[in-house]
């Protein structure tokens, strides 16, 4: 068991070496744009799990998926060339829908504030947008001091 630390520099490395790899070394016209979201290493470091996505998950995803499982022992021989470990970690893609999720929940919630409002009978007030801070350091932006009257 390694120290949670450790194992978070380890995935960080890990994420870094993949991407690069893949934008770089990795001379596949599939690789399209394939973005790493994160890679999580077991606690006793023997897999590593790297979650990936693409840009149009409908027609990118599984010509991407396939050039990922070809180029695993590659990836996986590059990481090894830039990290000093003992023994390297067994590389698992698995691809990440969290961004088609997210999209589809404010889809979902968007529908449901319309209904809400066609049953209330009138439309949500429109949202105002957020009033400058004022810049504190700037002498203009704010008004003087009010001054007490002396006699």
């Amino acid at each position: 068991m390694a120290n949670p630390r450790t194992i978070a520099r380890i995935e960080g490395a890990i994420k870094r070496r993949i991407a690069h790899c893949l934008q770089f070394e990795v001379a596949d016209p599939r690789a399209g744009f394939v973005t790493i979201i994160d890679a999580q290493l077991t606690p006793d470091l023997a897999k590593v799990t790297v979650r990936w996505s693409v840009l149009d998950p409908k027609t990118e995803k599984g010509r991407v998926m396939h050039m990922l499982d070809h180029a695993r022992g590659f990836v996986q021989r590059k990481m090894g060339r830039v990290l000093t470990m003992r023994r390297m970690p067994h590389l698992e893609w698995k691809y990440d829908d969290s961004s088609a999720e997210a999209a589809r929940l404010d889809q979902v919630i968007r529908h449901a504030l319309d209904r809400d409002a066609a049953v209330r009978g009138s439309a949500l007030p429109p949202e105002e947008p957020d009033s400058p801070e004022p810049n504190l350091n700037d002498p203009s932006s704010h008004s003087p001091p009010a001054e007490s009257e002396q006699e």
